[in-house]
């Protein structure tokens, strides 16, 4: 993974110190229960400027394609782009530190009113509001590639493949990952 993630940072951006890389993630995990990877765009593009959005792109793609949890890879990945193995393991505890003391005390709270009428009403909601986070960051995502034709019949492809088809993901994403890299070579060939 790190010879993917480990390309140099953009002449004009910041180069994050592993100190910064924690903070930020940190500050993220702090903000974002249940829809950290919406907001990890805001703050990795738009607010300290550490990728730029085909960057995000590219690296979220990477990160999704990977087994775990894609704000998990993504910090990783981030991490270790500027500082190596240190700065990854820093992004990951400064992404997961407090919503892992807060899930345990949840946790021990749902365990006492897990069957309170309320209590259910108040997930159904925070799914709908998970949701809505999930679709307001997939239109970020996706407007750079609205200039790259083949980038987007890529994702109609993708889309109808896992969402419509509905293949087996593993089959899914093997296949695609196919067609993306032979679409990379012909795209280098013209």
């Amino acid at each position: 993974m790190t010879s993917l993630v480990a390309s140099a940072a953009p002449d004009s951006a910041r180069r994050p110190t592993s100190r910064d890389l924690f903070m930020g993630f940190l500050r993220l995990g702090m903000i974002s229960f249940g829809g950290a990877l919406p907001l990890s765009r805001r703050m990795l593009v738009e607010r300290e400027g550490w990728l730029n959005g085909e960057e995000f792109a590219e690296l979220l793609a990477l990160c999704q394609f990977l087994p775990g949890g894609n704000i998990i890879n993504m910090s990783v990945a981030v991490g270790m782009r500027f500082r190596g193995a240190r700065g990854g393991l820093a992004a990951l505890l400064g992404l997961i530190t407090v919503p892992g003391v807060v899930v345990i005390l949840l946790g021990v709270i749902y365990d006492h009113f897990r069957n309170d009428v309320y209590v259910q009403h108040l997930f159904a909601g925070l799914a709908a509001a998970a949701s809505g986070l999930m679709i307001a960051m997939g239109v970020k995502v996706a407007r750079p590639l609205l200039r790259d034709k083949p980038a987007m019949a890529m994702a109609c492809l993708s889309f109808a493949v896992i969402a419509l088809a509905r293949f087996p993901l593993l089959y899914g994403m093997v296949g695609l990952s196919l067609a993306s890299a032979a679409l990379v070579v012909w795209r280098q060939r013209k």
